[in-house]
């Protein structure tokens, strides 16, 4: 699904990359490594969908789009959502159906948006490990994002949500094993299962016929991406074409097979149903009887992303290139995560959200929270960016081993005495004192994943002090020093 190599920017490297093109159309028919989502009908206004920027370091080099409907609450869900090859935030916008629910539900959108400068088909790079795994590269972008959209809308991060379309539902996967304490719920639509690739042969191989590995093999894929000591995973929902012959609907098993090992259920269904569009519901319960795992086999449907136009409450979308008229994918995806209020996703406790959070003040390495009190709690839950870091009994806390010069997002919940969380706070960010310098030497094409070098041109300068650092591409090596948070200078006399 798209090819991988990094954007040279010499004669001679123009002539490779154009036979590596070459020689990935004959392969591929011009579909490739990402799904095939190679054009698009023509695109709905998206007057609502506004870029952010200046939402954190972005080594992945993603641009941030977002949608709020009017009004909305603090403590509302989030929902990110992963377009396709060659498409953008803007026509996923457009075509999902997506919008639509954010209205009726009330919760906002995150749409993150890569480029032909990480990949010549505009595709997330889902089979590259320093883009895909945890603190890296497009994946930590992407992170980055929710913390942003939980502190600019006051979303609630035990409600934050991920989805994604072929290359995108590729990049969905890998965040779900990833981030497994950020996501409550997924959706991959047309999809490979969490690091079924890691070089641009393998995702040939799962994309056309996926290794038969052992559900015990694919979860163990999940557990090792995920943080140590991870219990809980999120909810999962897998859409799959029955006549895909881009990713072909054995990766929808293996795909079921891998999230049910990891909540640790069998593969046999605890029900199954029949939809409308041909589509057959296959439900995978936990201990508790509720559904973990969800599998959606729309009979008949190519490589694309399943909608249903039309004005109906179960309706949504537009029909186009990879946009196929079936059932709505995104209503059937919401209920299941709970934003209609119902549905099997978890909803918060009863106790109000805590008002008046914060900053009481920040050291290097430490920042102290306060806020007023909320009848009936027992206990506050604290959250950094979007992540549980800690409990407090009082209406105080002080985060500590922090990152000098870092900017931290926090919101607080509280807990009544039968555990139930409440709503979340609005956000409140703050910034550690002081600067750790730290030296970077790496190839000018690194230094701009990394976010700290820009090009401009087919040049490199580096972030913050705009110093020329030469072409844009991986043959030119330079020394980058980290004076200040988003601030490098070129070091390479020494550093």
């Amino acid at each position: 699904m798209g090819q991988p190599y990094p954007p040279f920017r010499t004669p001679k490297s123009r002539r490779v990359i154009g036979g590596i093109r070459r020689w990935l159309t004959a392969a591929a028919g011009a579909l490739a490594l990402t799904g095939g989502l190679v054009a698009v009908g023509p695109q709905a206004s998206a007057a609502g969908l506004t870029q952010i920027t200046g939402f954190g370091s972005n080594p992945g080099n993603l641009s941030m789009h977002a949608y709020a409907p009017d009004g909305l609450a603090p403590g509302a869900p989030l929902v990110v959502a992963l377009h396709g090859c060659t498409q953008s935030a803007s026509d996923y916008y457009a075509h999902s159906g997506w919008p639509k629910f954010a209205d009726q539900y009330e919760f906002a959108l995150v749409l993150p948006q890569t480029t032909s400068a990480n990949n010549s088909n505009s595709c997330f790079n889902w089979f590259d490990s320093g883009d895909s795994t945890r603190g890296r590269g497009e994946a930590l972008s992407i992170r980055q994002m929710v913390d942003a959209a939980v502190a600019r809308y006051g979303s609630d991060p035990r409600r934050v949500y991920i989805t994604g379309l072929s290359a995108g539902a590729g990049m969905t996967a890998n965040m779900l094993a990833a981030y497994p304490d950020v996501f409550a719920g997924g959706s991959i639509d047309s999809g490979l299962p969490a690091y079924c690739a890691t070089s641009v042969s393998a995702a040939y191989t799962c994309m056309y016929s996926p290794p038969n590995k052992t559900p015990a093999q694919w979860g163990d894929l999940v557990r090792s991406a995920a943080p140590a000591g991870t219990a809980s995973w999120p909810r999962v929902a897998i859409w799959q074409g029955t006549s895909d012959t881009t990713v072909v609907p054995a990766n929808a098993t293996e795909l079921r097979d891998q999230w049910t090992n990891a909540w640790g259920i069998g593969q046999t269904p605890s029900r199954t149903e029949n939809l409308s569009g041909g589509t057959t519901l296959s439900e995978y319960d936990d201990a508790s009887g509720k559904p973990a795992v969800r599998v959606y086999s729309v009979s008949g449907m190519a490589h694309g992303l399943a909608v249903d136009p039309g004005s109906g409450p179960e309706q949504c979308g537009t029909a186009g290139t990879y946009y196929l008229d079936t059932i709505c994918s995104s209503y059937h995806t919401a209920r299941f995560w709970g934003l209609d209020g119902g549905g099997s996703g978890e909803t918060p406790g009863t106790l109000p959200a805590p008002a008046g959070l914060a900053v009481g003040g920040t050291t290097d390495a430490t920042v102290s929270l306060s806020w007023n009190a909320v009848p009936g709690a027992a206990s506050y839950d604290v959250y950094r960016g979007g992540t549980k870091v800690g409990t407090a009994n009082s209406t105080t806390y002080t985060d500590t081993g922090l990152a000098a010069g870092t900017t931290y997002a926090y919101t607080v919940a509280a807990v009544d005495a039968a555990g139930a969380v409440g709503a979340a706070s609005s956000s409140v960010t703050a910034t550690t004192t002081g600067s750790t310098p730290a030296c970077y030497t790496a190839n000018n094409y690194q230094h701009t994943v990394a976010g700290r070098a820009y090009q401009s041109g087919g040049q490199t300068y580096a972030t913050g002090s705009g110093q020329a650092m030469g072409l844009y591409n991986t043959f030119v090596t330079h020394t980058l020093k980290q004076t200040a948070p988003g601030y490098y200078v070129l070091a390479d006399a020494g550093c």
